[in-house]
């Protein structure tokens, strides 16, 4: 709400205020003569917002508010104009959304919080729809855009689609800004279907297309933390004088045992360790070792202040912005080889089956034997007699044990119903001068399946651990999904000739993502189900874990990089039973539920902020990459389809574009429903899930992150620019939203 709608809000609210008309209102409040146009935009704001109404006879008096028919949540703005608003009370089901059209939106923008009130709705998808009464909370100010002149002004045209005009920035050069310059601006004013937008320019990031530039430009448009403050880096350096490696009074000395680590081949810190034995009963003994972070950030301090705030690191392509700083993070808390380090040790038996019979924790002491990456393993597993030279006896034996008894959980793991979705990650490969010359999805192999089977066991046996204490704590979650979703993926799936005894068996769909492992609708199939799950999360309710198929699970084993992990850790710590002959246990500290509940939300949301800066900044590079391309011929499989065409992705480069229908030029097309295809009239061809698919890349434009493909051999020639045009001039007139209508059943060209 505008300062000068608040002051006209403040007067009709007072006791002196009398219904009256809008110039004898202007009067009262002192409007002068330059501020009649926006007292007039003022008023017109408040009457949207239904805090004012104006009666036939031109007075203005104050409306009464129905709370009853508010609803509160976020709002989600589609390119063409329109929203969706997902309520508060229900912040993983989609189905509850409310449709906001254009002109009932005000300024609201993505990621806002505000209030709609319901309106009678005509909507073909039954969905109710509303109009935005208030923005509650702006979900950012600040924004990423490029810098162009128009008529003598200076304006942004803001990165992604959200904002379909560009944003007045005031005068020319400010700043020393430049033509196609990345630059971020706040907004002054949010651009909404009566009004444009303002905003002042607040940094330029550099030329746009600038090594970097994207990177700068992601970093600001999710304010993502940078530099450490001087305190917090002093604090680090004070745990760094006062670590003695020497010291390690009170600790569990496990220095002699044959300890290891598999990581990443470029990994930049390493949080955890594995030791295994099997004793002559046939039971398994699984120590897994994780750096004693808790140690090195003392509960309150400036340290421990800034890793609740930042919450998690945040891997970009090209850098980390970590959780601690790396005197830290690359230093005294990463398990080094051949390095005295501290650490929290979860040491756990098992029956020779893999039921967990004991469990007990130790603050501890360790010296890794010897590091490995994922590559490595494997073929040292397979072929142990070619690396007698590098690889002692010890560790070879120890990698042996460590593959039997990962797949002896694996097998236990999935017998009871948890289920592994095959969404692989997109690894971009640079240059020597950190440029994009190719990517590849990345591949797991068994030596993944390990670790991930070590680490699954730590964090539930941690979990089961403290919550048989009564004691409330920061547990990993996933809530079970909604049935009328799961349905809906079985209808799917169906569709596209596939077999799903019962939506609401775990077996079966584990059966089902067996049968499509190998099949090219594997990741339409895959993703399909993970819509139709809840999302995981923190929190300090007791929901389970539906995928994993456990009551309890926690984060423990990655506190150098996540919050959640060290506030276990330090439960851990209290509960940790010190090996000097007595058995003492730790005091037990006391968390206020409601506290921890919040650090949980809060957690949560920095999660998902680093997921999404993390792909944006992988799709920006990819696009750049493909932005060379224009013309080339790709290999692709269709992943979803649509009424305005079908998206495919790249086999040898994971990049995914769209085939619009009107670049299908040798039919009319009609989308049909039911079994999500593009169906030719009179050719009868058609496009679907997993069908194989040759293109052509047709268009790029880096700025709107979009990739536009064209079938091979058909179509007019390629468009060699890289971008979306310059923005026309500002408008001055209100923003008309752009019709559209369903086409089901439509012929498309």
């Amino acid at each position: 709400m505008s300062p000068l709608a608040q002051q006209i809000l403040s007067y009709v609210d007072s006791v002196e205020f009398q219904p009256c008309n809008p110039a004898h209102l202007a009067k009262q409040i002192g409007v002068t003569k330059n501020q009649i146009r926006q007292f007039k935009e003022a008023v017109i704001e408040l009457m949207e917002s239904e805090h004012l109404r104006q009666q036939s006879n031109g007075l203005l008096r104050r409306k009464q508010q129905s709370k009853e028919q508010l609803v509160t949540g976020i709002i989600r703005r589609a390119a063409a104009g329109f929203g969706f608003l997902t309520p508060t009370d229900a912040p993983h089901d989609r189905s509850q959304d409310i449709y906001v059209a254009q002109e009932d939106l005000k300024d609201a923008q993505s990621g806002d919080e505000v209030s709609v009130r319901l309106m009678k709705s005509d909507r073909r998808d039954g969905k109710p729809r509303g109009r935005v009464v208030e923005v509650i909370q702006r979900d950012t100010h600040v924004f990423v855009g490029t810098y162009f002149e128009s008529n003598g002004r200076g304006c942004v045209q803001i990165d992604g689609t959200a904002f379909t005009e560009p944003i007045d920035v005031g005068d020319p050069g400010a700043k020393g800004v430049q033509p196609k310059d990345k630059v971020v601006i706040e907004m002054l004013r949010f651009p909404s279907h009566r009004q444009t937008g303002e905003a002042v320019l607040t940094q330029v990031l550099g030329p746009r297309g600038q090594p970097g530039v994207d990177t700068l430009g992601i970093i600001h448009e999710y304010g993502l933390p940078e530099e450490f403050s001087p305190e917090v880096l002093a604090n680090a350096r004070l745990q760094a004088d006062q670590f003695d490696e020497n010291d390690i009074a009170g600790r569990l000395d496990l220095t002699e045992e044959t300890i290891i680590t598999i990581d990443p081949v470029d990994a930049r810190d390493f949080d955890d360790a594995i030791s295994l034995q099997q004793s002559e009963d046939g039971h398994w003994h699984l120590s897994v070792h994780i750096a004693d972070v808790a140690h090195f950030v003392p509960v309150g301090s400036a340290l421990d202040a800034e890793a609740q705030s930042r919450a998690t690191s945040i891997y970009l392509p090209d850098r980390v912005i970590p959780m601690l700083p790396e005197i830290l993070s690359n230093g005294l808390a990463s398990l080094q080889q051949g390095r005295l380090r501290y650490t929290k040790s979860a040491i756990m038996e098992f029956t020779a089956e893999g039921i967990p019979v004991h469990t007990e924790f130790a603050n501890s002491a360790i010296r890794v034997t010897q590091r490995f990456a994922y590559e490595e393993v494997m073929p040292i597993i397979e072929h142990p007699e070619k690396h007698r030279g590098k690889v002692s006896l010890p560790v070879r034996k120890l990698l042996n044990q460590m593959y039997e008894f990962a797949m002896v959980l694996r097998r236990r793991r999935f017998k009871a119903g948890a289920l592994e979705l095959s969404m692989p990650e997109t690894k971009l490969e640079f240059d020597a001068a950190g440029k994009v010359n190719g990517a590849h999805a990345a591949h797991h192999d068994a030596s993944h399946e390990i670790i991930e089977e070590f680490m699954l066991a730590a964090n539930i046996a941690v979990a089961t651990a403290i919550a048989d204490l009564g004691l409330p704590f920061i547990r990993r979650t996933h809530g079970d999904p909604d049935e009328l979703k799961l349905r809906r993926f079985g209808e799917f799936v169906g569709i596209l000739g596939l077999e799903l005894t019962s939506f609401q068996s775990r077996h079966a769909l584990q059966a089902l993502l067996k049968q499509v492992y190998d099949m090219p609708i594997r990741q339409a199939v895959n993703y399909a189900l993970l819509r139709s799950m809840k999302q995981a999360e923190y929190s300090v309710e007791e929901l389970g874990h539906y995928a994993l198929s456990e009551e309890n699970y926690c984060h423990f084993t990655s506190p150098i990089r996540r919050y959640p992990d060290l506030t276990v850790h330090r439960l851990i710590g209290a509960l940790a039973t010190r090996k000097n002959g007595k058995g003492r246990k730790g005091k037990l500290p006391k968390s206020d539920i409601v506290v921890l509940g919040a650090l949980a939300r809060h957690c949560s949301a920095m999660e998902r902020r680093a997921a999404y800066a993390e792909r944006e900044l992988v799709k920006i590079k990819l696009l750049t990459y493909m932005s060379e391309r224009i013309g080339e011929e790709l290999d692709t499989i269709i992943t979803g389809v649509q009424d305005f065409g079908f998206f495919c992705q790249g086999i040898d480069i994971p990049a995914e574009g769209l085939v619009h229908v009107t670049s299908l030029v040798d039919d009319y097309y009609y989308y049909e429903d039911a079994s999500q295809t593009l169906i030719g009239r009179r050719t009868g061809q058609q496009y679907r899930l997993g069908s194989p698919v040759k293109v052509v890349v047709a268009r790029v434009d880096i700025d709107r992150r979009q990739l536009d493909f064209r079938l091979a051999g058909t179509g007019t020639p390629p468009d060699k620019s890289t971008t979306a045009p310059m923005p026309f001039p500002l408008k001055s007139g209100p923003q008309r939203e752009r019709k559209s209508k369903s086409s089901k059943g439509k012929k498309k060209r």
